[in-house]
């Protein structure tokens, strides 16, 4: 059980303390000018701890432990969106986090932090350290320990309760009566400080909460108590306030630690980042230095058992290093002087200097949990019902109640007493906490089950949308293929091409042009040991979906794609164009043809077959040549192919789709394939592509089998089957729930009990999700894929755009 808390535990005394440096939220927003004491001060810290990025514009991270439910979400995306400094705003519920994108030329930083003051929520900065995880488990701990204390007195109040059940006398009746009574009242505002607090937060700024009626209910029950007890009454209620605040604690307490491993994924990443390293000083000693100020080029020491703090290139050494982090594979890679490494893998057997490239915040790790964040976050159809629903149930609730006390009232002819009893359990059954947890549960979980198959989503609402896709387009080069291909054949090449040719090529990182440089690697280091060969063409300018073209000699020169290389033919068609896919053209119409083989990537045929045997149509979008694409096609058995297609062609497909009404998935890595990517209904790419390719993609998968496609698509599939169910189950139990407490069937307690129960339940059935079984990569590719560890490089961290061929 869980519900929309504004303040939690310690907001009203973080409250009380803002109050002397607080101001109006309108004057700090809209006149960007500070209005608190002291507020320079605050506003150098957040500049501080906001991240610059390339627009001009700041990332401010906030942690609000107090954040419970999609209710506080929606108030405080609400409040900080209508600052005119805010650009975005992305309230995270399952780590407590608010994302802030702002503009420090419009307002200031603080009002930011001012806004979630004003409205109650308890805060503070993203450290560097685990202050989050801190504050989590602070407040893991203190409910414990307000558990404790109502299960003690309301233990010890039954007790006395039996007795007078089983026919005490009168004064024995009043005496057990005023004990129950002493234990019952500092239990009662001690152990309902969690909600006590959230209520009087909201209260004091003219709003309203789920645990003001919660808070009201138990209240009232104990005031009831109180009441009968000083005025003689035979029956005193503190045995039903305090263990309907037991109960009710029971719920929150089991749903915060349901929380807390729901995002173990997220939270497991945290602990694989590095807090510092040893730092190669001028004079060869070394000195510690923390990760955040690990600068770009910095000389580090990762010593034997280190996990990278941050991205860097081996310098000196040689090691294994464990990178089943960005691969998925256990299989240790030996690395040396060159080799690419990332943050959070861990050094297994030797010493070894690394230069840093880039910083912390911009690292493969932190990429990843940004990835995986935004995924718990998302604002799917799902999400947007749930929220809409919630939103309204405050307001909706207190109505209900004293609907329900008048009506009572005037069904008993007065009687207060049984009226005020029954309207408490309508407070208490009608908090829609199980409507609330019904899709964030169930999308965290989902996240967390794709980053254990190496898969990272963006968005929750990705999730939505790959359930819902009936079209699989695949790109080929470095997709259904390895991306690594070899020259199989070449023809008319002659020695006084070689220069241009390896020119050419060695500007471009397409596979294709890699594959040349490999092939022609003896004659390339014979024309010049290092390949410095770029000198002999001038003006190289790179043509996406096309080729490179440069001068040599004042004759223009291409090199990629044969249909366009081969407008410098003048006229003449070679033999054995069908074969090539590569062409290298002079302006003076010598041409020389390659034609490149490429190895399918691991479990590429079962991964199309599970996807076919799902119901969805596979298609092939290829830049290659339309031979080598049918071919491919006919040993995937995808009968809808088409080749030599350009990027603008690609992306017409897609559209086309779309408006034929088809939900289409688009597989694609390269630079070329960025468009197609961004205009399908969802998109996914592994994480050796572009730069430009893995931004555009909704999903990115870390190892290199093609398994991961049908495995998002089937988690997809049962996320949003758990994310209906949970609804239903919401629905089934307010539906029941609610009549029967307005008829006066339902005592207080049993509707503790039944809202504990309600959340449990749909916590439970979206924890289900964990033991779902789904499509895995065949043993014998998967061995064979650990035997052959990709290069380092092929990381998701930046790698230089593809080139424009195929």
């Amino acid at each position: 059980m869980t519900c929309c808390t504004a303040g939690g535990v310690g907001a009203a005394a973080s409250f009380a303390a803002s109050r002397s440096r607080s101001a109006t939220l309108s004057d700090a927003g809209h006149q960007g000018v500070s209005v608190f004491a002291g507020q320079d001060a605050v506003e150098d810290e957040t500049r501080a701890q906001s991240s610059p990025l390339p627009d001009g514009t700041q990332r401010l991270v906030l942690v609000v432990p107090s954040m419970h439910c999609s209710g506080c979400l929606t108030k405080i995306e609400r409040a900080i969106g209508a600052l005119p400094q805010v650009v975005s705003v992305r309230a995270n519920l399952s780590n407590r986090r608010v994302t802030v994108v702002w503009d420090g030329e419009k307002g200031q930083g603080s009002a930011i932090r001012d806004a979630l003051t004003v409205l109650g929520f308890e805060h503070h900065l993203l450290g560097t350290g685990d202050a989050n995880e801190a504050h989590l488990e602070a407040q893991g701990r203190f409910l414990l320990l307000c558990l404790a204390v109502a299960g003690f007195a309301a233990a010890n109040i039954m007790l006395l309760s039996v007795s007078v059940w089983s026919g005490a006398d009168e004064a024995t009746t009043k005496l057990f009566h005023l004990i129950s009574g002493l234990i019952a009242v500092p239990a009662v505002f001690f152990a309902g400080r969690p909600f006590f607090a959230s209520a009087l937060s909201v209260l004091t700024k003219g709003q309203l909460n789920m645990d003001v009626p919660i808070s009201l209910a138990v209240l009232l029950s104990l005031g009831m108590g109180v009441f009968e007890s000083l005025n003689g009454g035979h029956e005193a209620y503190f045995d039903a306030c305090v263990t309907l605040l037991f109960f009710l604690l029971i719920g929150r307490t089991l749903d915060h630690h349901m929380r807390l491993k729901a995002r173990g994924a997220v939270a497991s990443l945290a602990r694989l980042s590095s807090p510092g390293a040893l730092r190669v000083l001028a004079n060869g000693g070394t000195a510690y230095v923390a990760t955040d100020d690990i600068a770009d080029g910095m000389r580090l020491r990762i010593n034997v058992g280190d996990r990278l703090p941050v991205d860097g290139v081996v310098l000196s050494g040689r090691t294994d290093i464990d990178r089943s982090l960005v691969t998925g594979e256990s299989e240790p890679v030996a690395v040396d002087a060159g080799a690419e490494l990332e943050a959070g893998t861990l050094n297994l057997t030797g010493s070894f200097d690394m230069q840093a490239r880039g910083t912390a915040e911009t690292s493969f790790l932190s990429e990843i949990q940004r990835m995986m964040e935004a995924a718990e976050q998302g604002r799917g159809t799902y999400r947007r019902i749930a929220d809409r629903m919630a939103s309204v149930y405050a307001p909706a609730v207190h109505l209900l109640a004293l609907v329900t006390f008048i009506g009572w009232m005037i069904a008993t002819g007065g009687d207060w007493k049984a009226s005020l009893y029954t309207s408490i359990a309508v407070l208490i059954i009608t908090c829609p906490c199980a409507l609330g947890l019904a899709v964030p549960v169930v999308h965290v979980i989902g996240a967390s089950r794709l980053f254990r198959a190496g898969i990272l989503v963006r968005d929750g609402g990705a999730l939505e949308r790959m359930a819902e896709i009936d079209t699989v387009l695949h790109d080929k080069t470095g997709t259904l293929t390895e991306g690594e291909p070899q020259v199989e054949r070449s023809e008319g090449l002659r020695a006084h091409h070689m220069p241009a040719l390896l020119a050419l090529a060695s500007r471009s990182s397409h596979p294709a042009s890699r594959a040349l440089l490999n092939h022609f690697a003896d004659r390339a280091n014979a024309v010049s040991p290092a390949l410095n060969v770029a000198s002999n063409v001038d003006s190289v300018e790179e043509h996406p979906g096309l080729g490179m073209e440069g001068v040599v000699d004042g004759l223009r020169v291409r090199l990629g794609r044969p249909a366009w290389a081969l407008e410098f033919a003048k006229g003449r068609v070679p033999t054995g164009l069908q074969s090539a896919n590569v062409v290298f053209a002079r302006e003076d119409g010598q041409i020389a043809l390659f034609s490149t083989r490429d190895t399918l990537r691991m479990d590429a045929r079962e991964s199309v077959a599970r996807l076919k045997n799902a119901g969805l149509c596979s298609q092939i979008l290829s830049g290659d040549s339309r031979h080598k694409v049918w071919t491919l096609g006919a040993e995937l058995n995808i009968s809808r192919v088409d080749g030599d297609l350009l990027p603008q062609q690609k992306l017409a497909h897609v559209e086309r789709l779309g408006a034929d009404g088809k939900r289409s998935l688009m597989v694609g890595d390269g630079l070329n394939d960025g468009p197609a990517l961004t205009a399908a209904h969802v998109s996914m790419a592994p994480a050796s592509a572009s730069e430009v390719g893995r931004m555009a993609s909704d999903f990115v998968f870390l190892g290199k089998s093609l398994a991961a496609v049908p495995v998002a698509y089937e988690i997809a599939k049962h996320t949003g089957r758990f994310v209906r169910q949970n609804f239903a189950l919401a629905l089934l139990y307010n539906a029941i729930a609610i009549p029967l407490a307005v008829a006066g069937f339902v005592t207080p307690l049993i509707a503790a009990i039944a809202m504990s129960a309600s959340s449990i339940v749909v916590v439970g059935n979206s924890m289900r999700l964990w033991r779902v079984r789904v499509f895995e990569a065949s043993k014998d590719e998967r061995d064979e894929g650990e035997g052959r560890a990709r290069s380092p490089k092929q990381a998701l961290s930046p790698v230089p755009q593809e080139g424009a061929m195929a």
